[in-house]
């Protein structure tokens, strides 16, 4: 079982916040923002979107597209770098992904598109290393769940079936944000336990309303006889926003590991500065790609909850 896994945000999980994260807890699985598929294929500086550090793996690659040519081409080329598992965005519900080529939750109206696109990638990828799907988002209507259950009917039918990380069924209401798309509709985990259930040669995370390690540890996380089940955990913003409070303790609480390998904040920047002081310009472009302040972004968070953490943050601001 993968259990905790730090799941994409587009303009957040980016590679200097792995590389925080990875610092916090070395189990965890990590996600990549997502990356369009055509940007792999036409951008003249490949490392840029898919190159990492090796010590952030195991890591997770997330493609963004809905042509099965173009994301096979893309996936192809992702082998090279070394990820874990490369994963198809079915449920971002933004508008700048939703209604931009049909992607993300777009693709919930089309789980047919999504079996030729997961085949596409699978058959590209050679083996090399496991296909992932995710499905997200679980609304107050029925057709998220209508969605998994035709997505996963449909893949299970192709063999080797891909093994969806699943779930949070994904869907839009018009008329609402992103925020509002993630908080309004109620969560419905035993939607997960559900399609577990009725699938129970695939592998589903619980995607939603879990903050931190300790709640995932809680979850009840239940692997099947042949290999299904619950097997994970997805959390998202709250890695972000909390990751010491988010990650620190993951290894010990979650993996059952020992100790954790962050002993301390202090512990925590000293290992980021060596990290950013070797990336500063690392891709230049007529300035210096990533900047000082691109990659103090990450720690900005590092404080949450604590007594001086807005202190921190302004005095950070000012500095740079």
């Amino acid at each position: 079982p993968t259990l905790t896994r730090a799941l994409s945000r587009m303009d957040w999980t980016d590679m200097h916040f792995r590389q925080l994260a990875r610092l916090l807890s070395r189990r965890t699985w990590l996600w990549t923002e997502m990356v369009v598929d055509k940007t792999i294929l036409h951008t003249q500086n490949l490392d840029k979107f898919l190159w990492f550090p090796p010590e952030q793996r195991p890591l997770v690659l997330q493609l963004g597209g809905s042509d099965p040519a173009t994301l096979a081409a893309a996936a192809a080329r992702a082998v090279e770098y070394g990820y874990d598992e490369i994963n198809l965005n079915c449920g971002c519900p933004s508008d700048r992904v939703a209604s931009a080529g049909c992607f993300g939750a777009a693709l919930m109206m089309r789980p047919h598109l999504v079996a030729r696109c997961t085949a596409a990638m699978a058959e590209a990828m050679k083996g090399d290393l496991r296909l992932v799907m995710m499905t997200c988002y679980p609304g107050g209507r029925y057709l998220g769940a209508i969605f998994s259950v035709r997505c996963c009917t449909i893949l299970t039918a192709r063999s080797p079936p891909p093994l969806p990380p699943g779930v949070r069924p994904p869907w839009v209401v018009q008329g609402l944000s992103p925020h509002q798309n993630r908080t309004v509709p109620p969560l419905r985990h035993q939607w997960a336990w559900a399609l577990a259930r009725d699938f129970p040669h695939l592998q589903f995370s619980l995607n939603g309303g879990v903050l931190n390690c300790h709640e995932a540890r809680f979850q009840g996380l239940s692997v099947g006889g042949n290999g299904g089940g619950i097997v994970g955990v997805m959390i998202g913003r709250g890695a972000y926003n909390d990751p010491w409070g988010c990650l620190a303790d993951a290894d010990r609480a979650v993996y059952g590991e020992p100790y954790n390998p962050a002993p301390s904040r202090r512990w925590v920047i000293e290992r980021y500065r060596e990290y950013a002081e070797s990336m500063v310009g690392r891709y230049p472009d007529g300035h210096a790609d990533p900047s000082i302040r691109t990659l103090m972004r990450p720690l900005l968070n590092l404080f949450h909850g604590e007594p001086g953490c807005k202190r921190w943050k302004n005095e950070v601001d000012e500095l740079l």
